[in-house]
């Protein structure tokens, strides 16, 4: 069966949406891996005596109002990262190789991951997000495998959901979850859009995210990117954690 053809306004292609993503992402870790971390508030005058520094300390509220502003500018890479890992999954020729690819960045982005966000080489409370991305690649597996309708599959994916929220992974069963809808729902783009939107409703900017999708028109791009992702991933919140240590000690 031929692919259908994009519409005239699906002008974005899968690079071009990966770069979205990249870009919102580092915005959003500049936030979370710098302006959130108590060596910075210390830096700038954060004092014990005060009860709430973030409204007490002019520098701080300064802080605080930028970092509200990045995250929240950074809320839309998330949902992108999960539609294009169903790309990903519906055209690989090797999905045991794909899975292999991911648990490799699993286990490479964790030192980092934990540096750039516990300060520490190990935080068991929280791993980052190429295991839910891993078990969301698990769950559609299931899915395909089984059938989306059957006991099997049905159990498979919620087993991989469920092993996001035990293994504390970043975005945890909702993360999971997401991509199940991307994927279930991807001959049906006008209810996958309203499910993601719901989905994401507590987060106020991510339904953001479905503009760009919407205009994904199904094609790779020019721009060889495929393993942009794996490799910046680990790179930038290892540089933001350098940053920090270097700036703010």
């Amino acid at each position: 069966m031929e692919a259908a053809q994009p519409k005239r306004y699906q002008v974005l292609s899968g690079s071009s949406l990966k770069l979205i993503a990249i870009v919102t992402m580092f915005i959003d870790h500049i936030g979370a891996a710098v302006l959130e971390m108590p060596a910075v508030w210390d830096f700038v005058g954060n004092r014990a005596d005060v009860v709430d520094p973030f409204f007490n300390d002019p520098t701080l509220s300064l802080l605080r109002d930028a970092d509200i502003i990045l995250r929240l500018i950074g809320r839309i890479s998330f949902p992108i990262f999960c539609f294009l890992l169903v790309e990903g999954f519906l055209h690989t020729r090797n999905l045991k190789k794909y899975m292999g690819r991911m648990a490799v960045f699993c286990l490479l982005s964790e030192i980092p991951y934990n540096l750039a966000f516990f300060d520490s080489l190990s935080a068991p409370q929280l791993q980052n997000v190429f295991f839910t991305l891993l078990l969301g690649l698990a769950a559609m597996a299931f899915l395909r495998r089984y059938g989306a309708k059957s006991l099997a599959g049905i159990a498979g994916a919620a087993a991989c959901a469920l092993l996001a929220e035990l293994l504390r992974t970043d975005y945890g069963a909702f993360g999971v979850v997401l991509i199940l809808i991307f994927y279930l729902l991807r001959e049906r783009p006008a209810l996958q859009t309203a499910a993601a939107c719901a989905a994401l409703a507590w987060e106020v900017t991510a339904p953001l995210a479905l503009l760009p999708i919407r205009l994904y028109n199904g094609q790779r791009g020019r721009l060889q990117l495929r393993y942009l992702f794996y490799l910046f991933y680990p790179a930038h919140i290892l540089l933001l954690w350098g940053f920090r240590v270097l700036i703010f000690g």
